[in-house]
């Protein structure tokens, strides 16, 4: 399979609703450490380019890598669809592609955050079984974005929303306001009060998080980036004068995604983390949003799995629980993949495995 790459500005990414395609989310992630590449990919015999944005930094001296996040989105490319929509002909697209990425960009190898296809239902499926559609790709020692989500459809009535949500999940949304709590969009100079929620909530919850630029710099963009840029919000809930939680969304075109999530150690039972949901999804469909993707649960609902408070609050939701299929890889240069794969796994093992079951 032949292609061409042309490299273009990150502006000429604009125009869909997938937030990590977008060129926005290129901007922001070279302000931390990556490399944002756009480029139009051009396959033979078909009728139009598609645009994807490629991601690449430094993992050691000399070694390099590229991450695609949620791409190629078919939804990008046009013309292209019936030439690589197809089994096998899909896996010797992406490897064509990996491979004339790999040339331009000098890396080992090229990581896929796939989209699609998707699964849905309330358990996943063996992601292993995706090995057959992508031949000759090699399934990544981790996923670098949550390949399970939630989708709530926001087209309908509020009263129909909240039907469809777990009775106890819309007890807690309207718990929240009938206790007092007020939920409200806030401006950047409130997102200091946020992160020092943020901080707690990743001391309770043992979760890595970043610095507090990372996030400023998501607002800062929004106003400043010369390309189309997403609706990204604050709300914080407040109870007589006391943060108790917030959120950060952020829309691109009909999707509206929950980012980041903070909560007290404090006033819990009001719910507010209920209430900052149930807030941001009338929100965004009111702003021109049809679909609300929560962004990240576990596979499956296992009470044994340290996220398990996290699936069940995010199915309450009453969304399509869907399964992408995660980070695929194609190595470039075999040897050097494979010395980082044998590093990656150990780095996997001591974190989420040794250290896991040492603080039991």
């Amino acid at each position: 399979m032949q292609l061409k790459l042309e490299s273009l500005p990150l502006e000429s990414l604009d125009g869909g609703d997938n937030l990590l395609q977008s060129g926005f989310w290129g901007a922001h992630k070279a302000r931390f450490g990556w490399t944002a590449h756009a480029f139009a990919v051009s396959i033979a015999n078909a009728n139009d380019a598609i645009r994807i944005l490629v991601l690449s930094r430094t993992i050691a001296a000399g070694r390099a890598l590229a991450y695609v996040p949620h791409g190629p989105d078919s939804r990008r490319r046009g013309g292209v669809d019936a030439t690589v929509g197809r089994q096998p002909a899909e896996a010797d697209f992406l490897k064509a592609l990996a491979a004339e990425i790999g040339r331009m960009l000098k890396v080992d190898l090229v990581r896929y955050d796939l989209p699609e296809p998707q699964l849905t239902g309330e358990i996943a499926q063996d992601r292993e079984s995706f090995g057959v559609r992508f031949s000759g790709l090699r399934k990544s020692v981790v996923d670098v974005q949550p390949p399970s989500t939630v989708i709530v459809d926001l087209a309908p009535a509020d009263g129909t929303i909240l039907a469809a949500m777990k009775p106890k999940t819309r007890y807690n949304a309207l718990l929240a306001e009938r206790k007092g709590v007020e939920v409200a969009q806030s401006t950047m100079d409130e997102l200091a009060a946020w992160y020092k929620l943020y901080r707690e909530t990743a001391q309770r919850d043992r979760i890595a998080i970043h610095s507090f630029e990372y996030y400023r710099s998501l607002f800062e963009l929004a106003e400043t980036f010369d390309g189309a840029t997403p609706d990204v919000r604050l709300y914080m809930a407040r109870h007589d004068g006391d943060n108790l939680a917030g959120i950060i969304t952020a829309r691109v075109g009909a999707v509206a995604t929950y980012l980041y999530g903070a909560s007290s150690n404090e006033k819990r039972n009001l719910m507010p983390a209920y209430a900052l949901q149930w807030r941001a999804m009338r929100d965004a469909r009111a702003a021109g949003a049809t679909a609300y993707d929560l962004f990240g649960i576990p596979p499956s609902d296992d009470p044994a799995h340290s996220m398990a408070g996290l699936y069940r609050f995010k199915t309450g939701f009453g969304g399509k629980i869907v399964h992408r299929p995660g980070c695929w890889d194609v190595p470039i240069r075999r040897l050097a993949y494979t010395v980082y794969r044998a590093a990656e796994s150990a780095r996997f093992f001591y974190f989420h495995r040794f250290l896991k079951r040492s603080r039991r």
